[in-house]
């Protein structure tokens, strides 16, 4: 190698270093700049908080003043200096230490020096470049700078006891694709509860936005708590627009990870108006509307969403369609219990006889309005009674019977509170809730569990729309975005055959009695079939002698609960009446017991 390109490659060297040097040099200062302008103005506080405690206290007798000075000092400690102070104080002090221990210096101690030093550059160098590199793809941005600049455990703790927080102590704080996580360590005055009851001092101790989401619970052992600033989502990169492809529920926000609801269980979606409950349930319904083996059935009387889904579902809009449709799905479900195989848990779903989704929109409007229908029984000998009907007996059963028959319930209600927007008999058999915003904390525990708050299951303060908690026994208590399926999606999917017990037996002898909506009603006048209240008065009918509510079992056929309600509907109507014994017979007008 010549003389000139050894002095080349020297160049390139020296050139390569300086432009380091100053780049260095230039994010440095940058820094600096950026923590003075952050800083000063911590100062500018500090000396008046010290002016004001002079005023009040100008003899120095208590230890406000003494604070207040004290916290000056820190503050001024730590606004850093500019770039070019900082390298002149450290040129002179080099000089100054060089001019006057160099010639004092041993050559051993030289070597060894040097060794170390060119140690210490490499140790540094690589230290650096690992810090600047980016292996998880974030990048803070400036309002999570800083954050985590406030969180750090220096500055808590010199503000903690200001902002009414003494007592508790940050840990390092870290940026992760939901936020940015920190644990809080705490002392025995403190809990997870009381420090989420304490969020507007916190927010005010790290200079928060008031639209930032914060999130307090537990940690994972006890005296900690954990601190969550919902600064970012893992589903921010996410297309949450639903497509046959992307069937999920929606997307974790903290792990970024696919939600999905299995079908066979029973489901809670609960959430204030306007927080998503339709949108939230529409790629749920595509699951349960699809294929050979599954139908749908949806009791909607406010006549908005299932109307999207009849071209695909059973849809019951009026209380006489919705007291039919449970009527066939609690005979269904009996006559599959009836003949499930011995040793077999749940009935196997097929073409002929499917998995049958029942979804209730809007629970509480159902509970009202579908509760108490009023009929005209026509008895066959030319007279007529009235009887109520109810739906929710039907439903209740459902709930609590219909998983072993593959008939599985999911309640939708705007309300959720006990015996308003859920049954009582009902809520106890929810297998899995999805909850999205909801307006009060009571209602989240409804929905929830009554731990719910006590472990982070925080409803009430959810954003809406389009986000919800999702608990199955399983999931911690993260928030999931629900995918968008628009309205013309749900109008373009494929036509199905809706769901029809074309095979449900039938009373055809002469005097069984019809059932007809009473005029005063809302809808028309349609005929419906009860054909467990007609096979029990048929059996009353036909026997010689009164029986005994339990020989009804056998002679229809139908289970306890079956007959038991059928005997309570026609014992009100007036069809039936139960002597002293308890037994039931067919009561008797004046004029037919005097021609007997």
């Amino acid at each position: 190698m010549s003389h000139a390109q050894v002095w080349r490659t020297h160049r390139q060297y020296i050139a390569l270093a300086a432009s380091w040097s100053a780049d260095r040099w230039r994010k440095e200062s940058d820094r600096r700049t950026a923590l003075r302008a952050q800083r000063k103005p911590l100062v500018a506080d500090a000396r008046a908080a010290l002016q004001q405690a002079r005023a009040v206290d100008p003899e120095g007798v208590t230890s406000l003043r003494h604070r207040a000075e004290r916290e000056l000092r820190t503050a001024k400690r730590r606004v850093p200096d500019p770039m070019w102070l900082f390298a002149t104080k450290t040129a002179t002090a080099l000089g100054v230490a060089g001019y006057v221990w160099l010639p004092e210096v041993s050559v051993r101690v030289w070597v060894w020096s040097a060794v170390a030093v060119v140690a210490a550059v490499t140790a540094l160098t690589v230290w650096a470049v690992v810090r600047e590199r980016d292996t998880t793809g974030l990048k803070p941005t400036p309002e999570e700078t800083m954050l985590l600049k406030r969180l750090q455990p220096q500055h808590w703790k010199e503000h903690a006891e200001q902002r009414g927080l003494d007592g508790t102590l940050t840990g390092r704080p870290k940026l992760t694709e939901a936020g940015i996580v920190c644990a809080v360590r705490l002392d025995g005055k403190w809990t997870p509860a009381k420090l989420r009851d304490a969020e507007d001092h916190i927010r005010a101790l790290l200079g928060a936005r008031t639209d930032l989401r914060i999130q307090t619970r537990a940690g994972k052992q006890g005296g900690w708590a954990e601190l969550i600033l919902r600064t970012r989502s893992a589903a921010d990169s996410d297309d949450l627009k639903w497509t046959p492809e992307r069937r999920s529920l929606g997307v974790d926000t903290v792990t970024g990870e696919q939600v999905t609801v299995p079908l066979g269980e029973r489901l809670l979606i609960a959430g204030r108006s306007g927080a998503g409950k339709s949108v939230a349930s529409r790629p749920l319904l595509y699951d349960a509307s699809e294929g050979d083996t599954n139908a749908l059935v949806i009791i909607d009387l406010k006549r908005v969403e299932g109307r999207l889904w009849d071209h695909r579902a059973r849809v019951a809009s009026t209380p006489h369609e919705v007291i039919d449709v449970v009527d066939e799905l609690e005979t269904e479900m009996l006559e599959r219990l009836s003949v499930l195989p011995k040793g077999q848990d749940t009935w196997t779903p097929s073409r002929e006889r499917p998995r049958i989704t029942v979804v209730v929109d809007e629970g509480a409007e159902v509970m009202s309005a579908a509760d108490k229908v009023v009929y005209e029984v026509e008895t066959g000998e030319g007279k007529t009674r009235t009887a109520n009907r109810s739906a929710l007996p039907g439903l209740e059963s459902i709930a609590r019977m219909g998983r072993a028959a593959c008939i599985d319930l999911w309640w939708m209600t705007q309300k959720p509170t006990i015996g308003d927007g859920i049954p009582k008999q009902i809520a106890p058999q929810i297998g899995i809730s999805i909850c999205l915003a909801v307006r009060t904390p009571a209602e989240a525990r409804v929905v929830l569990g009554e731990d719910a708050q006590a472990k982070g299951w925080n409803a009430d303060e959810l954003p809406v729309p389009g986000v919800a908690l999702v608990r199955d026994g399983q999931r911690k208590p993260d928030p999931v975005k629900v995918r968008y399926m628009d309205k013309s999606v749900v109008i373009a999917l494929p036509d199905r055959t809706p769901w029809s017990r074309d095979a449900a037996p039938t009373v055809e002898a002469a005097g069984a009695p019809v059932l007809t909506l009473v005029k005063n009603t809302t809808g028309p006048d349609e005929p419906a079939a009860d054909s467990a209240v007609a096979r029990v008065l048929k059996a009353i009918e036909t026997a010689d002698e009164p029986v005994r509510q339990k020989d009804l079992v056998g002679l229809t056929g139908l289970s306890k609960g079956a007959v038991s309600k059928s005997v309570k509907t026609l014992t009100v109507g007036g069809m039936v009446a139960r002597s002293t014994d308890g037994r039931l017979t067919i009561p008797r007008d004046d004029s037919d017991a005097a021609a007997a």
